[in-house]
């Protein structure tokens, strides 16, 4: 467990899947965490499962392609706390605009899709990054993926965003590094948070074990996975690095498949609920 103690964060779309797992890792470390979440009603009860745990948090609604909420976001930030150290961008879950190349998405969609993945991580750190200075120095966590190294088919939106904010990473990592902060990103792999279990692998435990072994280590990944990489990045272990893109994918995106187990993670990928988020 990584000291956070005395420090303040902030965890975009911090009250389920990925993100809960990193609010539930950030508050076991001590710091204190204001979940920050479309879904209200979810960040309140797992602000209170943190706070049985002792962990000190405060939650909002923030609809992260809003400028406004993440202005009003990092206020509430200061306001209960008088201070920001680190923020988590995670929030992003508009899955079905991940469908289609450049022929099939939309304009409408290009740009919501775009706002989502991409101008949220700006428009947040925009406005954490002064109040950061005035801390003496911060940690930005940016969640990509493994898809902003390798593309699939049909994901247009999705893969282009995480892309970029690779990008926006290392960018902001040079501009802010003499200001004491440092950027960083996590690439995740398959994680397989609760809505993810729920609505695809439940009644798939076959698919499920199939795709495990596509994994070195065997196994897909959970959100304390990430939680964990989050509270290292942001710890003062880490203070030498900055502008990395960090996969945590259990080893996915360091070797070469046989063209049948391609073909087939492409069948499992291909039959997904389109609805689902499934790509992190």
């Amino acid at each position: 467990m990584f000291d956070l103690s005395g420090k303040v964060a902030i965890v975009t779309g911090g009250a389920q899947g990925v993100g809960g797992g990193i609010s539930r890792v950030l508050a076991q470390g001590g710091a204190k965490v204001l979940i920050s979440d479309i879904d209200i009603d979810m960040a309140r009860y797992t602000a209170d499962q943190i706070s049985k745990d002792s962990g000190i948090v405060e939650c909002i609604k923030t609809d992260v392609t809003s400028y406004d909420d993440l202005r009003r976001m990092v206020e509430v930030a200061m306001g209960h706390w008088g201070q920001l150290d680190i923020l988590v961008n995670n929030a992003y879950a508009a899955a079905e605009g991940q469908q289609g190349g450049a022929l099939e998405v939309t304009e409408d969609r290009w740009e919501s899709d775009i706002r989502a993945l991409v101008t949220s991580v700006y428009a947040g750190s925009k406005y954490a990054i002064p109040l950061m200075m005035e801390a003496g120095g911060g940690s930005i966590v940016n969640i990509s993926s493994v898809h902003g190294f390798l593309v699939a088919k049909k994901a247009l939106t999705y893969e282009t965003g995480k892309a970029a904010v690779i990008a926006m990473t290392k960018q902001m990592a040079v501009d802010y590094g003499p200001n004491a902060i440092r950027v960083n990103a996590i690439c995740p792999g398959h994680i397989v948070t609760e809505r993810i279990m729920e609505n695809v692998w439940k009644n798939n435990p076959s698919g499920l074990k199939f795709f495990e072994d596509q994994y070195p280590v065997r196994r897909t990944g959970i959100p304390e996975d990430i939680g964990n990489a989050a509270a290292f990045l942001c710890s003062d272990e880490a203070s030498f690095i900055t502008g990395h893109a960090l996969p945590v994918d259990g080893g996915l995106t360091i070797q070469l498949q046989e063209n049948f187990g391609v073909q087939q993670v492409h069948y499992y990928m291909d039959n997904l609920d389109t609805q689902m988020p499934y790509k992190r």
